[in-house]
């Protein structure tokens, strides 16, 4: 298969990036200093991402807001215009998490969906109902996303675009930078205070030279995946995905029950009202030896759970891993992970593991 490209890939080869396949596209792993270096800096300074190969989805029209309220999770009378919500995009038959989602909400009747770019033809599909009058355009071919991260991230941003600065968690906002149209959400996917800045293709090289002048420093997806592991965000393909529902991760805040229906909501109901098989929790093992996905948990050698994502925390200076288990096993229980054939005594914990310096 042919790999996309960022809009940023000669920048990333300019800084000695080393380039990984991820989701289709060629992304930067790591540059010249490493992972742990990178997440370091994020949680004391500053640090940017390509995640250019995250999906936009452009929703525009009368109909868009009640399709969206059709087709995901949550539910948009919570927020308004001017702000972002995370969101699933549910298996209408067993109620599995198809995608993960953020929505960006432009104005009245205009939505950026930004779902996993692998899955955005899925997401223009559950808008794409008949007779609604919207359009849902992919053009995530046409723009660039960094988000900058850490907790010096305003003061980054300060110095060469102060609009951005201000712009505040999971809020939104329509800005021009050097005469350029952008959108600046305070989202991100690390658990530190930032923004995730959308620009025009051509533009984002001339962003991304401004940050690293500014002093944000470039971080890649090794970074961005120990990051997102610390504050215990979910991954789709491993913590969401077939088989497994919102209310399985624990993401029942995510479901507007009193919205009206959605897809996939019967299946979710059938299980809210059954009880979830399992759950997902939090361990933190004695050493610094880390866990790694697809690693059996037990309790008396008996096998309780499986691990969904694991490394080593560069912040706790330990492996931590989230991991699907019996819905039995409470935080402060005692189990072992079966690491290659030895058992590693763990301990589950209240989530996140690292919270926001």
């Amino acid at each position: 298969m042919q790999l996309k490209h960022s809009p940023l890939d000669a920048a990333h080869r300019a800084l000695g990036a080393k380039m990984v396949p991820f989701g289709g596209w060629d992304m930067p792993l790591s540059y010249e200093h490493g992972t742990i270096a990178e997440h370091t800096r994020c949680r004391a300074a500053s640090v940017m991402f390509d995640v250019s190969h995250l999906g936009t989805v452009l929703v525009s029209g009368p109909d868009a807001f009640a399709q969206l309220q059709l087709a995901f999770t949550n539910d948009l009378r919570r927020i308004g215009p001017g702000r972002a919500q995370y969101t699933h995009l549910l298996d209408p038959d067993d109620a599995s998490v198809i995608d993960d989602i953020i929505v960006w909400w432009l104005d009245e009747t205009t939505f950026q969906v930004m779902p996993n770019a692998s899955n955005t033809d899925r997401v223009e599909a559950a808008l794409s109902r008949t007779g609604a009058d919207l359009t849902a355009i992919d053009t995530t071919a046409t723009r660039a996303v960094i988000a900058v991260q850490g907790p010096t991230t305003r003061q980054v941003l300060a110095g060469f675009f102060p609009a951005a600065a201000e712009v505040d968690r999971f809020t939104v906002q329509q800005l021009r930078w050097n005469g350029d149209p952008c959108v600046v959400a305070g989202t991100g996917y690390t658990g530190e205070d930032g923004v995730e800045i959308a620009i025009a293709s051509e533009h984002a090289p001339a962003m991304w030279d401004a940050l690293l002048a500014a002093g944000a420093s470039p971080a890649g997806l090794g970074a961005r995946d120990t990051l997102r592991l610390e504050a215990g965000f979910p991954l789709h393909g491993h913590e969401l995905g077939p088989g497994i529902t919102s209310l399985q991760a624990g993401l029942g805040w995510v479901v507007g029950w009193d919205k009206g229906p959605f897809q996939g909501r019967d299946a979710l109901v059938r299980e809210k009202t059954g009880g979830v098989a399992r759950r997902l929790r939090g361990l933190v093992t004695e050493g610094r030896r880390p866990p790694r996905a697809e690693q059996q948990v037990l309790v008396d050698g008996v096998v309780v759970g499986v691990v969904t994502s694991g490394n080593f925390s560069p912040v706790l200076q330990q492996g931590i891993a989230l991991a699907l288990c019996d819905p039995t096993i409470s935080i402060g229980a005692e189990v072992d992970i079966d690491v290659r054939g030895s058992l590693i005594p763990a301990r589950v914990v209240k989530l996140p593991f690292v919270t926001r310096s």
